[in-house]
Formats: C-alpha cells, structure tokens, sequence
C-alpha cells in the first residue's frame, strides 16, 4: 500500500503552486491532507488572501472523507444537500464541496490523500 510522505506532499504544493503561476492564475493556498484529513503541507502565494487556508484545507477534507473530488462533492451538493449539510456537520464544518479539490492515489491505486486548492 502506498503512503503519502511530507516530501510528495511538498511537492504536490510546489507544483500547484507553480502552475498556478504560469497559468496566471490569481495568487493561490494549497492544502494536501491524508486519508484522515489531517494537514500533512500547506502554502499561500504571496497576495493570496489569509481566508484561503480555509478553503483550501476544506477542499482537501471533503475529497478525502468522501472519497471523490470537488466537482462531484459540488454536484452531490446540487442534488442531495441535506447529505453534504450532514457530512459538513460531522466534519465540524471543515468540508467545502467545492471545485479545486482531488484525490490523491498511490500507484497501487489506493486513496493517500487529497489536495485542495483555492484563489
């Protein structure tokens, strides 16, 4: 079974981050959490504002709780909102099913993690 590490995890971000950068996208936080949804790295462009923590950080918990990325959690929260109301209250409120978050899965195809991002 794969494991995500600090350094995977930096690296998610570095990159993130850079791509970001050269899409000209507005100035981004990057969260990467474990199965667990526990924060293993995190980083805001400079200009991103102090907010984004949160909603990157809930991003990646919502995938990784859930088991599936953003766009569907956004969908799902479309179509079945007392669900997605019943899993933010169970997550203390940190789960943004949202876009910019995803699964993260090691080469065995086992879920390690999730990344969300927002700016």
């Amino acid at each position: 079974m794969s494991t995500l590490t600090l350094d995977m995890a930096r690296a998610i971000v570095r990159a993130a981050l850079a791509h970001a950068g050269d899409a000209g996208f507005r100035p981004m936080a990057v969260a990467v959490v474990d199965t667990g949804g526990r924060l293993v790295a995190f980083e805001r462009s400079d200009g991103a504002a102090p907010g984004r923590f949160e909603l990157a950080l809930g991003k990646a918990v919502g995938c990784a709780m859930i088991g599936t990325g953003g766009r569907r959690l956004a969908a799902l929260s479309q179509s079945h909102p007392g669900i997605i109301n019943a899993a933010s209250a169970a997550f203390s409120g940190q789960f943004v099913p949202a876009p910019g978050g995803v699964i993260l899965k090691g080469n065995d195809g086992a879920v390690i993690g999730a990344v969300g991002a927002s700016g």
